[in-house]
């Protein structure tokens, strides 16, 4: 093992670039690629995984495979796996955690796991042996053999490409039944089921994906609170998250970031100006979004130090590709008898993804939805070995898996919604990754 640091001034240009020529490598075989501000992290060549099924935690490392069923909380297997992994393994307990969590994670907490076929994937996460972080001033690499160190020099240092040509697809069909599943949504509202719910449509894509070159030529036309790229067993993915479902600093802040309500961006200025200004004054727009910050605040209350609740940015406007959001960001001090684990849990799924209440809304989406979310509406995380925990919320991206790949997208639906506007504005949402698509030949 060794590690090795480079000026990154003559050697990557393009960070995105960079990482995505990582990818394209197949040097180390399944890799996490995760953009925090001003950084991007390659992380590959797993030295360990977990697999969190339904009923089965699985876990590999040291040359060997165990699968022990588990009960309880699915956060509590997560933990106890991941401390195993780092308690028998010397390199492995320096290294951070990289991976996902899908949707159907939520299942057991909320009371919803008889929705669940078996064996569905909860959670996959790795700890990488090779760790290649850049930034603007410097270059480490963690892990990798000197000649290896000298391969991913090389590679950083490549002239950059000109960005590939993407293939069109249409968005605009509704194939799903989504208009006829919000209007049933509306009126489960109206009766009194739940507040608000988050339904969402597939859109199958008639060809496979470059998913890493996908993900160079979207990154370039979109704004992120954080970005991926990932291929971990037969799931490949890449998107450009517009917030945090949960942050764990070292110092114990929580932090996540709710968006609700939706305009479209990208369309010339004064088109913008206007979509911006009809989205701060539009009661439906301002009423999701205080009852998710709401809601948000209530789930952090539940898990910080008393008094240490706080609600900044309150509904500004931020700009996330295709799309413009209000937004504002909670905080609060995580209790001494709680950790990191415990505020993924609480704050999990994201209620812009989920909805208000919870529990009923998941039961919804279960019912609803049409079929399993998967890694959309989840979570890609990041946990370092001092404990700090960062978990995006997976919006905005492409998915491939077992020769089919496809879109995701959802809208948040109220009492006041309208199955029309609903569909327009997944229509908004898919364009922040559908133009973007590079065909893999």
């Amino acid at each position: 093992m060794t590690t090795t640091e480079f000026a990154a001034t003559d050697t990557v240009a393009d960070p995105v670039a960079a990482v995505s020529r990582l990818a394209r490598s197949g040097l180390f075989g399944d890799y996490v690629v995760y953009e925090r501000p001003g950084a991007w992290v390659f992380a590959a060549d797993p030295m360990a995984t977990i697999r969190l099924d339904t009923d089965k935690v699985r876990v590999t490392g040291n040359g060997t495979t165990s699968a022990e069923p588990w009960t309880g909380r699915p956060v509590t297997a997560l933990e106890q796996a991941l401390d195993r992994i780092r308690l028998d393994d010397p390199n492995a307990a320096t290294g951070s955690a990289y991976g996902w969590i899908g949707f159907e994670f939520c299942a057991h907490p909320l009371d919803a796991k008889h929705h669940l076929a078996p064996g569905i994937t909860l959670a996959h996460l790795m700890i990488p042996r090779v760790e290649v972080t850049i930034t603007a001033s410097a270059v480490t690499v963690w892990g990798a053999s000197a000649a290896e160190a000298t391969h991913i020099d090389e590679i950083l240092a490549a002239p950059v490409d000109p960005l590939p040509t993407a293939e069109g697809v249409d968005i605009t069909t509704d194939t799903t039944g989504y208009r006829r599943r919000v209007a049933t949504a509306i009126k489960e509202i109206r009766s009194g089921l739940y507040d608000k719910v988050i339904l969402s449509r597939r859109v199958d894509l008639p060809f496979m994906i470059d998913i890493a070159e996908t993900y160079r030529l979207g990154r370039a036309h979109n704004t992120p609170a954080r970005s991926f790229l990932l291929q971990l067993g037969d799931l490949e993915a890449a998107g450009f998250s517009p917030e945090l479902v949960a942050s764990v600093d070292v110092d114990g802040i929580v932090t996540t970031e709710p968006l609700a309500g939706t305009r479209a961006f990208g369309r010339g200025h004064s088109v913008d100006r206007a979509a911006r200004d009809d989205l701060q004054s539009d009661p439906k727009e301002i009423v999701e979004h205080a009852v998710s910050v709401r809601a948000s605040c209530a789930e952090v209350a539940a898990i910080a130090d008393p008094g240490t609740l706080s609600v900044t940015d309150f509904m500004s406007v931020r700009e996330r590709g295709s799309v413009q959001h209000l937004a504002s960001t909670v905080q609060g001090r995580l209790a001494p008898h709680r950790s990191p684990w415990d505020a993924l849990e609480v704050l999990f799924p994201s209620v812009t993804a989920s909805g208000i209440p919870k529990r009923p809304c998941v039961d919804a989406i279960f019912r609803l939805d049409g079929s399993a979310r998967g890694l959309y509406s989840g979570a890609v995380v990041a946990l370092s070995p001092d404990g700090a925990l960062e978990a995006t919320l997976v919006l905005r991206a492409v998915y491939q898996s077992s020769g089919t790949a496809w879109l995701r997208a959802g809208a948040g639906i109220i009492a006041q919604s309208s199955s029309e506007r609903e569909f327009e504005e997944t229509c908004e949402k898919l364009s922040s990754v559908a133009p973007y698509l590079v065909q893999r030949h």
